[in-house]
């Protein structure tokens, strides 16, 4: 094996190797990627066959539909008619094995192992599935295997849908293939285009992250399609820019450019242009078009990619639009902050929103992802019936996460994803996704790239180590609002973020307005202002619509409820300047008796 440009997890094969701690590799992740290698992009079996296998003397290639396959055989080396007659899988696993104990400088590729030796238990696999994970068992121990300078490389996407016996042999090494990271992108985009100046270089590696190299160039250097397709994206681009002639030429360049797309998605991007959409030709930059591009589509390309488990967050409201809650404002700010200026031991790992439903916190959350410029997704349900699915599924979104940096994951409704370690119905995943995401969350290289925010209106029904620091520092509370001064900047900022025309001033309309408003939920405060809006119809929102729209509203009340799940975020609090002054002198002992108290009334 050769260390000729070599990318770092070939490095570490070709190290373990030579150090004869293995002969048997597993390559999982970004498998099914284009591998640059001197000015070419090769795709995986290529690179590993014509580059990192280079010397060996027979190279043989194996998955579950093509059988065997010798790319190459050198002359002199032994000839095994086994191989090439081989008619069923396990007799090609049977000539393999012959041949890697007889044949010396020998390498073998065995893609898409987890088809061979699938997860699941032995009593429900078939005999060809049993066989296959013994067979590549003993590979990984025979010591004539290794004497030989013989090698066997598997490739899987997902190791977790392959068997526990392959993945738990210390003799077998797991190599994890990345995506490509800034550097490497950058490299491939200089490549591609070659007449990008540095900063736009810098530009498009950066917004490219989380992206696999076949992936940017197909948005860079599109295929070629028919003359027809082109046509029919050509008018329907001139349709939407409008009819100028200076806008021809525009047309033009975005109809090669959206190559491949669909009619659908060629109008989303023209649409997420908006006015960009109507600029002159000499006042259009190229990279802008390439970038904005590239942004739309790397969000359809991961949320594919992702099998639909994440979804981006694309807030219409920044902190503008969230009334009070002044401290958790600055709070997130200077966090936000911190990470920009890659100011990371400042960073926490995670921040926990905790406080009664309707307080505010996804809202928050939403601002803080506008305000902050920071990538948000959020995590859908990514649990599966099916063995393996739910291990494989996290497995996908945590790389797509790793790669994109700078990212904020919400995570709503916490306790119901943290909320226990252990189910007997689902095999034990719930408990190893539990595992995964506390070990994906204490990793300290995540720092100031990755930041969880959960939230929960129940942390008492969080799985306790979640909530530990290394893992949620910082713990957030939010109420309802206890005082009229409280309840005046929620009611306004819900005024402006729908736009209701009003004549409603402060102080002097406390008494018949904020006086009565004291206790809602923030969400109840937004259905009052929207009923006040209801009842003007044309007209300004007067105090007198507001006193109606309150006599109409029925808010729900459980007290008990309420006032435990309060409680709890005082309880949970990390700092006493973020609690409103009623909760700021309470003692830890008599917290925890009412705690008690409460939770016997509702339980």
């Amino acid at each position: 094996m050769v260390d000729r440009a070599l990318p770092g997890w070939a490095k570490e094969i070709r190290s373990t190797y030579l150090r004869g701690e293995a002969s048997v590799f597993l390559l999982h992740g970004n498998v099914f990627d284009l591998i640059p290698h001197s000015g070419d992009l090769l795709r995986m079996v290529e690179f590993l066959s014509n580059v990192l296998l280079r010397r060996k003397v027979i190279i043989c290639h194996v998955n579950a539909s093509s059988r065997v396959k010798t790319l190459r055989r050198e002359p002199g080396a032994p000839h095994v008619d086994a191989l090439d007659s081989a008619t069923d899988m396990l007799s090609a696993l049977s000539s393999l094995q012959r041949t890697l104990r007889v044949a010396d400088g020998v390498g073998l590729i065995i893609d898409y192992a987890e088809m061979l030796m699938p997860a699941g238990d032995l009593s429900l696999l078939s005999e060809g599935d049993r066989r296959a994970i013994v067979t590549v068992h003993q590979w990984s121990l025979d010591r004539r295997l290794e004497n030989s300078d013989n090698v066997v490389l598997l490739i899987s996407q997902n190791p977790s849908s392959m068997s526990h016996h392959i993945l738990s042999n210390p003799r077998v090494q797991l190599v994890e293939v990345p995506l490509p990271d800034k550097d490497e992108r950058s490299l491939l985009i200089q490549q591609l285009e070659p007449d990008a100046s540095a900063r736009e270089v810098e530009r498009l590696a950066h917004h490219s992250a989380g992206l696999k190299n076949i992936q940017i160039r197909g948005i860079l250097t599109p295929g070629e399609d028919s003359e027809g397709d082109f046509a029919s994206r050509y008018e329907l681009i001139r349709e939407v820019l409008g009819a100028p002639t200076e806008m021809t030429k525009r047309a033009s360049k975005l109809a090669r450019m959206t190559s491949g797309m669909s009619r659908h998605q060629v109008l989303n991007y023209l649409n997420a242009e908006g006015n960009n959409t109507t600029r002159q030709e000499q006042e259009t930059d190229r990279y802008d078009e390439v970038l904005s591009l590239l942004v739309q589509r790397k969000k359809e390309i991961l949320q594919k990619e992702t099998f639909g488990l994440v979804e981006f967050v694309s807030p219409a409201h920044d902190f503008s639009a969230v009334g009070g809650m002044d401290a958790i404002k600055r709070e997130l700010m200077e966090i936000a902050h911190n990470i920009r200026e890659g100011q990371h031991h400042r960073v926490p790992m995670g921040l926990l929103f905790t406080g009664p439903m309707g307080t505010g916190k996804t809202f928050v959350a939403e601002a803080f992802a506008k305000s902050s410029g920071l990538t948000a997704i959020k995590l859908k349900n990514f649990r599966s019936k099916w063995v393996g699915s739910t291990e494989a599924n996290l497995d996908k979104i945590l790389s797509v996460v790793k790669a994109i940096g700078n990212v904020l994951i919400i995570i709503d409704e916490g306790d119901r994803v943290f909320g226990s370690a252990s189910t007997d119905h689902d095999g034990g995943a719930s408990s190893r996704v539990i595992a995964r995401m506390k070990e994906f969350m204490s990793d300290t290289n995540n720092r100031g790239r990755v930041l969880f925010i959960l939230m929960t209106n129940r942390s008492d029904k969080l799985d306790a180590d979640i909530k530990r620091a290394g893992r949620l520092d910082r713990k957030l509370p939010f109420f309802y609002a206890a005082i009229p001064e409280e309840v005046e900047p929620i009611l306004l900022a819900q005024l402006r973020r729908h736009q209701v025309q009003h004549q409603i001033h402060f102080p002097a309309d406390r008494e018949r307005i904020s006086q009565r408003l004291v206790g809602y939920s923030n969400a109840e405060v937004e259905a009052v202002v929207l009923e006040a809006g209801r009842l003007a119809d044309k007209d300004q929102v007067s105090t007198k619509h507001m006193e109606e729209a309150l006599d109409d509203y029925l808010p729900s009340r459980e007290g008990a409820l309420m006032e435990y799940m309060e409680l709890l975020a005082v309880a949970e609090s990390t700092s006493r300047r973020l609690l409103p002054k009623r909760f700021q002198e309470l003692t830890v002992t008599a917290l925890q008796s009412r705690l008690r108290e409460l939770r016997q009334q509702i339980a």
